[in-house]
């Protein structure tokens, strides 16, 4: 079930994403994939969340490392081509936009917690967090694009906010 949601970011992407700045949003495709692939490293034995597919491909898709690379790789830069590729000037349209991307975001991770069971939450994480989250992120990822320098600033106040909300022992970071 998760290729096939990634599938579909991935077609979105073909058909709508903006391809001729690609290499304009290259960056934060980049920001964005950093991100995850720092959280996977130093909480692999402390996770917050873990995928898990349960509907098919099985076989293919055994653990969350798997598919959380799938994710990082196909289905992030596919929703920065969307993203920003589509993101509209005018601030009430910006603000919709924003909050489109939030409720998408947060909506599928609802569904595959609750009724697909491809996600399940750990130490403490739970449905509101996420959507903290995705509150958070989108607007970040808009900042990075504009001033790359101040969303790195950010995200360090943000992770630190994360870790005092959620302290991660040491001894189970890798």
């Amino acid at each position: 079930m998760l290729l096939i949601y990634v599938a579909l970011f991935l077609f979105a992407a073909i058909k709508w994403g903006n391809w001729k700045k690609w290499r304009e949003y290259y960056p934060t495709i980049l920001f964005f994939m950093v991100g995850d692939l720092l959280k996977n490293f130093l909480f692999y034995n402390y996770w917050m969340w873990t995928y898990k597919e349960t509907i098919f491909l099985e076989n293919i898709l055994r653990n969350h490392t798997i598919i959380n690379l799938i994710v990082i790789f196909i289905g992030y830069p596919s929703s920065i081509l969307l993203f920003l590729g589509r993101f509209p000037n005018s601030k009430w349209k910006q603000g919709m936009w924003v909050s489109f991307w939030v409720f998408l975001y947060s909506i599928l991770e609802y569904i595959n917690l609750h009724y697909l069971y491809l996600i399940r939450h750990h130490n403490g994480w739970s449905m509101t967090w996420s959507v903290v989250f995705n509150i958070v992120m989108f607007p970040m990822l808009i900042i990075h694009h504009k001033k790359p320098l101040l969303a790195w600033g950010l995200s360090v106040i943000w992770i630190l906010f994360l870790l005092k909300m959620f302290p991660i022992p040491i001894e189970k970071m890798k």
